[in-house]
C-alpha cells in the first residue's frame, strides 16, 4: 500500500479585491538545479509596496538566503532533491508558501576531432544562448576535443565554433535547419526517470456550501506519494483533502471561493514528479464560460498597419527616393483602414480578440540605407525608426484616431496591444539629439563597429548606424524617461498593454521599473489587468528570465516555433520531436502559460513559402523576396497551413495569428512577407476556401476552455501521427494531427477511469464510439480532428 502524505496551500489570486500589501498574484513555480544555487529577486514573485519584514523558513533540503537591502533571494536544495519543494515563508503576518521544482541535472560529453591543424574549438548551442566563448574544448593527445557539461533533460541544438567557422556534429546524424542558410545538431537528453506519472482531473462538483475538484493518480510504479495542492499561496487545513487509493479529493467551502482562485495541484512519488494541475475558479465555479475573462482567453492577430488596408487615402503617402522599392516603402494601410475593417465584422467571424498593432509612433519620412549588402534604401513604414516621444504616424492617423480604433475594438469584445520600442531611436528623434549621453557609442574598443552584435553585445549593439541604443545601464534618467513614456502610451490610448521589441538587447531593471509603474499608477487604481509579451530570439534559460510577475507576462515561444515549422514541413521530421521540444516548454513554464504560439511573424519567411517550396528549410531567403517572390502553386499547401493552425490553437499558451495567415499569404524574409493584405474579391479561390475553414478552426478556442484552461497529455506521437488530450473541468478534447499525405487508420487508448463512451468531432459533427477504453479512427491526409470526448 502506498503511504500518502498532502499538502494544501491557499492565498488571494490574480484580482484586486484585497487589502493593502496582500499578494495579489499567483507565484509561479520556481525552476531549481540541485546542489545549485539560484538567485532569484523578491518583486520577480509579487508585487507589493515594500517588502519589509519577509521571512523565509529553510530546512535541509532547501537553503534559502534572503538580502532585503537588494531584494535577491538565493535559493538551493541539496544534491539529492528532486520534485516538488515548498519554500514558506511570511509576510504581513501572514503565512505563504511558494513552490519549485528540482531537477537532477545530468552530464553530456560532446566530442569532436578536427580534420587538419587546429587551433581552437567551443561548443556552443541553445543549452547556453549560443555563446561561442562560454564552453571551450579541451584536445586529448589523439587530436580529439572533448568537454563535459551538466544539462536539464530537453532537447537542445548546437554547433562546435572551430577557429571562426560554425561547424555541426559529424557524428551525429541529427539535425535541423537553423534559419540562416545551415543547419544545427540536435541532442536529446532524457529524463532520469523514465517511468510515466500523470495526474489527472477527474470532474467538479458545485454546490451551495462549496466546490468539490476531483483528481486522479496514474503512475507505473508503487512508491511512497506526496501530494501537494494550493489554493493560490496560502496553506489552509488538512480536513479539506481526502484521498482514496489514487482518487484525490480536494473540498472546498465557498465563502474561501469569492471572485477568482487557482487551485493547483501535483504528487512526487520517489523524487519524480508529475505534472501540475492548474484549475481556475470564478466565485466556485470552472472558469471558461464568458469570452474573455483572463488573458487566457487571448488570441492575438498582428497587424502590421502599413500593410493591411488602406482606409483613408488622403494620408497614403509614399516616400519618394530614386533607389527606393516598392517592398521597402510605405503602401497605404493605416488605422482607419483596421477600423473598416472592425466595422465589417471581419475580426469577429475570424474568432480573434485581441489585437497587436505594429508601432503608431510618428516615424522618419526619409528613406535610409540599410548597413549590410546589398545596401537597399529602407522607410519606416514598419513603425520601428521612432523619431518622436509622443506623436502618432501622420502616415496612419493621429492620437485621436488611434483612441477610436481602441474604443470600438472594446466596445467588440476585442483588446488591444501596442507595440513598444524602447531598445533605441532613430537619429532624427529629439532625444538623440538632445541627450547624447542617454545612448551607447556605436565603436567598440578595438576600433569596430558594434552592429547587430545581438549575443557578444546584446545589451549594447546596435541594429543600424541611424538608430542609436540607448544605454540603460549606464544612464538612471533614460530609464525613467523611456518607462514613463511607456505609460504614458497606455493612460493616453486606452490600450490593454504592449508587445515589447528587443526585449533581450534591454536590461531586466527596465522591465522591473516599467511594471512596477504600471502597476502602480493603471492596474490598481483601476481594477485592470494588463498584458505585456516580448520578443526574444534565445536560449529557454534567457527568455524566461524576464517572465515572471515583476516584468513580463510572457514572450513569443520561438524555441517550440524553431521546432514545429521544420516539422510540419518536411514529412520525414518525426511529431516526436515537436513532442519532445513540447514537454521541455512545459517543463519551463508550466502547462497553463500565456507564451506566445507563433507561425508566422514580420521577422520570419512565412509559412507557406515553406510549405509549398518555394523556400527551402535552412535556406537564406533574404533575396528571394526581391528577385522571385514566392506565389502558391498547389492546393495541399493551404492543407498544411490548416493543420498547422489547428496546432496552433490547440496547445497550451496564446495562438497569435499574423496578418495574411488566415487566407494563406505566402512571402519570403523581410520585406516580402509585410505584403499588402487582400481582401474579397481580391482572393483567389483557394484563399477564399482558406479563409472559411481557418475561421472555423480559430472559432473553436473561444467555444471550447480546455483549448485555453486545460492540461496537455500527449497520447500518441510517431513520425506522422501527433495526439494529445486538452481537459479542464468542463470539458475534455482529443486533438488528432495527421500530416502524412496518405490517408492514416489509428487506434488510440483512453484512461478507462475517464468513462468516455462516445467521441464527438467538433467539425464535421461525426460521432465515434470508445469501446473498451479504444478509439478508432481514419485520419486523412494532411487533416486533423478535434473530438470532444464525452
Amino acid at each position: 500500500m502506498k503511504r500518502i502524505f498532502f499538502l494544501l496551500l491557499i492565498s488571494f489570486s490574480l484580482t484586486f479585491e484585497v487589502f493593502p500589501q496582500q499578494i495579489r498574484e499567483i507565484i509561479p513555480v520556481l525552476n531549481l538545479t540541485a546542489g545549485e544555487e539560484k538567485t532569484f529577486f523578491i518583486n520577480d514573485f509579487f508585487y507589493a509596496e515594500n517588502y519589509d519584514g519577509i521571512i523565509f523558513q529553510t530546512d535541509t533540503s532547501l537553503m534559502v538566503h534572503y538580502e532585503p537591502g537588494t531584494g535577491m533571494v538565493n535559493i538551493k536544495p541539496s544534491l539529492s532533491k528532486e520534485g516538488f519543494v515548498l519554500l514558506p515563508f511570511k509576510f504581513t503576518e501572514t503565512e505563504f508558501t511558494i513552490i519549485g521544482k528540482s531537477e537532477i541535472k545530468q552530464s553530456v560529453t560532446f566530442s569532436f576531432k578536427p580534420e587538419g591543424k587546429t587551433e581552437r574549438v567551443n561548443l556552443f548551442g541553445s543549452f547556453n544562448g549560443w555563446n561561442r566563448e562560454s564552453h571551450p574544448m579541451t584536445r586529448s593527445i589523439d587530436g580529439v576535443y572533448t568537454t563535459t557539461i551538466s544539462i536539464d533533460p530537453g532537447r537542445y541544438e548546437y554547433k562546435f565554433y572551430v577557429d571562426g567557422e560554425e561547424l555541426i556534429d559529424p557524428d551525429n546524424p541529427d539535425k535541423v535547419p537553423n534559419g540562416f542558410g545551415d543547419w544545427n545538431s540536435v541532442l536529446s537528453v532524457k529524463p532520469l526517470h523514465t517511468g510515466k506519472s500523470y495526474l489527472h482531473n477527474l470532474d467538479c462538483t458545485v454546490n451551495l456550501s462549496g466546490t468539490l475538484l476531483s483528481f486522479y493518480y496514474k503512475s507505473d510504479s508503487d512508491g511512497d506519494i506526496e501530494v501537494t495542492a494550493l489554493l493560490d499561496n496560502e496553506l489552509i487545513p488538512k480536513n479539506m483533502i481526502e484521498i482514496e487509493n489514487r482518487k484525490i479529493n480536494v473540498e472546498l467551502p465557498s465563502e474561501m471561493l469569492t471572485g477568482l482562485r487557482t487551485i493547483r495541484v501535483a504528487a512526487n512519488e520517489n523524487g519524480r514528479a508529475t505534472n501540475l494541475q492548474t484549475i481556475l475558479l470564478k466565485d466556485g465555479k470552472p472558469i471558461g464560460d464568458k469570452q474573455f475573462e483572463t488573458w487566457y482567453d487571448a488570441v492575438i492577430y498582428s497587424i502590421m498597419i502599413d500593410r493591411f488596408y488602406d482606409g483613408d487615402s488622403s494620408n497614403s503617402i509614399p516616400v519618394e527616393h530614386p533607389e527606393l522599392y516598392f517592398q521597402a516603402n510605405y503602401q497605404g494601410g493605416d488605422l482607419q483602414g483596421i477600423i473598416d475593417k472592425l466595422q465589417e465584422g471581419y475580426f469577429e467571424k475570424l474568432g480573434i480578440n485581441t489585437f497587436w498593432i505594429s508601432p503608431v509612433v510618428d516615424n522618419t519620412n526619409n528613406a535610409y540605407k540599410e548597413f549590410p549588402p546589398p545596401h537597399r534604401y529602407y522607410t519606416g513604414y514598419h513603425g520601428y525608426w521612432p523619431v518622436h516621444p509622443t506623436c502618432v504616424e501622420e502616415k496612419f492617423g493621429d492620437m485621436n484616431l488611434l483612441k477610436e480604433l481602441i474604443q470600438l475594438s472594446h466596445s467588440k469584445g476585442i483588446k488591444v496591444l501596442l507595440d513598444f520600442v524602447a531598445n533605441h531611436v532613430h537619429e532624427e528623434h529629439p532625444f538623440w539629439k538632445e541627450h547624447r549621453d542617454w545612448f551607447g557609442v556605436l565603436e567598440l574598443p578595438d576600433g569596430s563597429l558594434n552592429l547587430r552584435k545581438w549575443d557578444e553585445h546584446r545589451l549594447t549593439t546596435w541594429f543600424e548606424p541611424y538608430m542609436p541604443s540607448f544605454d540603460f545601464e549606464g544612464s538612471q534618467e533614460v530609464l525613467e524617461v523611456m518607462t514613463d513614456n511607456a505609460v504614458w502610451w497606455l493612460e493616453e490610448s486606452g490600450a490593454d498593454g504592449f508587445r515589447h521589441d528587443a526585449v533581450k538587447h534591454i536590461p531586466n531593471e527596465f522591465w522591473r521599473m516599467l511594471t512596477r509603474k504600471i502597476k502602480e499608477r493603471l492596474q490598481m487604481p483601476h481594477d485592470k489587468i494588463y498584458f505585456q509579451i516580448g520578443e526574444t530570439f534565445g536560449s529557454y534559460e534567457l527568455v524566461s528570465s524576464y517572465v515572471n510577475n515583476g516584468q513580463l507576462d510572457a514572450q513569443f515561444n520561438f524555441n517550440l516555433y524553431d521546432t514545429a515549422i521544420p516539422v510540419f514541413v518536411d514529412e520525414n521530421l518525426p511529431f516526436t520531436a515537436l513532442d519532445e521540444q513540447m514537454n521541455k516548454t512545459i517543463s519551463v513554464y508550466g502547462v497553463n502559460h500565456l507564451m506566445g504560439n507563433v507561425m508566422d511573424s514580420h521577422d520570419k519567411v512565412r509559412f507557406m513559402a515553406y510549405a509549398d517550396g518555394d523556400v527551402a528549410l535552412g535556406e537564406v531567403a533574404n533575396e528571394i523576396g526581391w528577385t522571385n517572390p514566392p506565389e502558391v502553386n498547389n492546393k495541399s499547401s493551404y492543407d498544411k497551413l490548416k493543420l498547422y493552425i489547428a496546432y496552433l490553437i490547440s496547445i497550451p499558451g496564446i495562438p497569435v495569428i499574423y496578418y495574411g495567415d488566415e487566407i494563406g499569404m505566402t512571402g519570403a524574409a523581410d520585406p516580402d512577407n509585410r505584403r499588402i493584405l487582400r481582401f474579397d474579391n481580391d482572393l483567389t479561390e483557394w484563399e477564399k476556401e482558406t479563409l472559411v475553414d481557418v475561421r472555423k478552426i480559430i472559432q473553436l478556442r473561444s467555444r471550447h476552455s480546455a483549448l485555453r484552461y486545460g492540461d496537455f497529455q500527449t497520447v500518441y506521437a510517431d513520425d506522422n501521427i501527433y495526439a494529445y488530450i486538452r481537459s479542464d473541468m468542463n470539458e475534455r478534447i482529443l486533438v488528432v494531427l495527421n500530416k502524412n499525405s496518405e490517408d492514416k487508420t489509428v487506434e488510440f487508448n483512453i484512461p478507462a477511469f475517464y468513462g468516455i463512451s462516445i467521441a464527438g468531432d467538433l467539425l464535421s459533427q461525426e460521432s465515434f464510439f470508445v469501446n473498451e477504453n479504444k478509439i478508432n479512427l481514419i485520419m486523412k491526409g494532411k487533416d486533423f480532428r478535434f473530438l470532444r470526448l464525452m
